[in-house]
């Protein structure tokens, strides 16, 4: 089958959005495609604004930094397989002199130092794109919120999760004085990531933006895509999240909270990558258990259950 199961399938600007429209370009994030990106977000989470910033690395930093000015409180609570603590290069504490701590779940609520920030990750990539039941969501919220906390979400992964959580983007985001959303994840953008909330939350943040270096000259072609994927791919999320369900049965996995899922199996990442193939690609991580992620989007919808089933029955027979 010379199709690929997991994965996004990754097109050209062109490819994407046609011949470039006549736009006029944004001058250092002012109008054009990036004002006009920044005004859809806010609409869509029910925010009163929004910023465009350059990565989501960038976006965490100056978030978590904008709250510790206003709490005067360095330190900042979040689950142990967060993403700041683990694929940052310790940019907290290094560029902005936090203090992020450990607190898993079960903790927010008891943790014995005074935070004043709690990052919730809707959802947990690392432990395999799972979702919080929304009780359990507002409880910790709720419970941060008790300890005169703020609470960021680390919503990369966002758009694709108001199918388990049961809620509206505006609800989801209500929950939390700031949101952070991807659109180079599932939106298949270019780049780039954006800040929401309140006016002023986001005035502070556009200046540490700059600050930060994110203040580039231009960035339509960027914001174009995000754009272009909110019109086009956020609509289909659904049928990914629906149809990631069909996979994951089809393999003997259990039910996928979005349209991504984690599969751990034994053996060496290096020889699962050379009999992957087309079906579940190449991105193996070492560990315990070789791990992989499997993103089901638009290539994926061609795989029946049956085509499914048979190709991870000869993958199995080659590991």
């Amino acid at each position: 089958m010379n199709r690929q199961l997991s994965g996004i399938r990754k097109k050209t600007l062109l490819e994407r959005l046609g011949p470039v429209p006549d736009v006029d370009p944004d001058r250092y994030g002012d109008g054009g495609p990036v004002g006009a990106l920044e005004t859809r977000v806010a609409q869509l989470l029910g925010t009163e604004a929004a910023l465009f910033v350059p990565t989501g690395t960038m976006a965490q930093q100056i978030a978590l930094r904008c709250w510790a000015d206003r709490t005067h409180n360095p330190i900042v609570a979040m689950h142990p397989q967060a993403h700041p603590l683990n694929h940052e290069d310790d940019a907290l504490t290094v560029l902005s002199g936090l203090r992020p701590i450990k607190v898993p779940n079960s903790r927010v609520a008891t943790c014995p130092e005074p935070y004043g920030t709690l990052l919730l990750e809707v959802p947990d990539r690392e432990a395999g794109f799972v979702l919080p039941a929304w009780d359990e969501l507002t409880s910790l919220v709720d419970a941060a919120r008790e300890r005169d906390a703020v609470v960021h979400l680390d919503g990369a992964r966002l758009w694709e999760s108001t199918f388990g959580l049961g809620k509206p983007l505006p609800e989801i985001a209500g929950l939390f004085d700031s949101v952070y959303v991807s659109f180079y994840k599932s939106l298949e953008g270019i780049s780039g990531a954006a800040l929401a909330g309140t006016q002023d939350f986001v005035d502070q943040a556009r200046v540490w933006r700059h600050r930060y270096g994110g203040m580039l000259f231009q960035q339509w072609p960027a914001a174009l895509s995000a754009l272009h994927g909110l019109d086009t791919v956020l609509p289909r999320l659904g049928t990914y999240v629906e149809h990631a369900k069909v996979v994951a049965a089809a393999m003997g996995l259990p039910e996928p909270h979005t349209h991504q899922f984690a599969l751990h199996l034994p053996g060496d990442p290096q020889r699962l990558t050379e009999v992957s193939g087309t079906f579940l690609g190449g991105f193996w991580r070492d560990g315990t258990l070789a791990k992989t992620e499997i993103t089901v989007a638009e290539p994926a919808l061609e795989w029946t259950a049956d085509e499914v089933r048979q190709a991870w029955e000869e993958f199995q027979s080659l590991i």
